[in-house]
């Protein structure tokens, strides 16, 4: 959790999952959301909406590299559904409240990791890069699931959008509010920051703008394409 000044107003919340090698639950250490991460993003998020209780309401920038929620025996009995649902329920309500919540994907965003923590927010932004990931399940188990190989998948993506694991495809589909081409997103350069900002910026602007709801993801030119069935 950090503060960032973008322009104008106060300074956005951006909030991040991030791998932690001593969590106390074996399956959350390498950046899934898991219990502990569910209900810190709760609090995190419900905290910045208690500290702008005025028409003055601060963005959130969820900072999103989620490989999964945490798949552990011990998650699931202590019922980890209802932790990723807290999350949910604070990144929605922020946004209905007025905060211009933004996600910004620069690595994985997979299965209920990223439903908690990104699929929330008002304005999707996502690097243009091929390391980027954005799916309901990983590859590998959806081929076990399809009974099919990997390369059978890949090949049928190539027809079915949604089968997709690649971020401009996934672009296609009404979700993505701006694809960002930077020359090093491991190691960002000056130029590279300077267009997080802007486009981040921007992102905040139309937030701001426009419905506290999600009907802008089937408003687009994309969603007027590929999600008929969704209109």
């Amino acid at each position: 959790m950090a503060d960032c000044h973008l322009g104008g107003g106060r300074a956005a919340r951006l909030l991040a999952v991030v791998p932690d090698p001593d969590n106390a639950f074996p399956r959350a250490r390498r950046g899934e959301v898991g219990l502990l991460e569910g209900i810190g993003l709760a609090r995190a998020v419900r905290e910045v909406m208690e500290l702008d209780s005025d028409d003055q309401r601060r963005p959130i920038v969820a900072v999103v590299d989620a490989p999964s929620q945490a798949y552990g025996r011990l998650e699931e009995q202590f019922g980890e559904y209802l932790y990723i649902a807290a999350a949910v329920d604070a990144y929605a309500a922020a946004r209905v409240a007025g905060h211009p919540v933004i996600a910004l994907v620069v690595g994985s965003a997979i299965s209920g990791g990223f439903l908690a923590h990104g699929l929330q927010a008002s304005q999707v932004l996502a690097l243009d890069d091929d390391k980027i990931e954005i799916q309901a399940i990983h590859k590998p188990a959806a081929a076990r699931i399809t009974l099919r190989t990997i390369a059978e998948l890949d090949e049928l993506a190539k027809t079915v959008t949604p089968l997709s694991f690649d971020v401009r495809a996934w672009a296609t589909l009404g979700y993505c509010d701006g694809l960002l081409k930077v020359s090093h997103p491991d190691q960002p350069a000056s130029a590279d920051i300077d267009l997080a900002r802007g486009a981040l910026r921007d992102a905040i602007t139309r937030a701001r703008l426009g419905p506290r709801d999600l009907t802008n993801r089937l408003q687009g030119a994309q969603a007027q394409h590929a999600r008929l069935a969704s209109l």
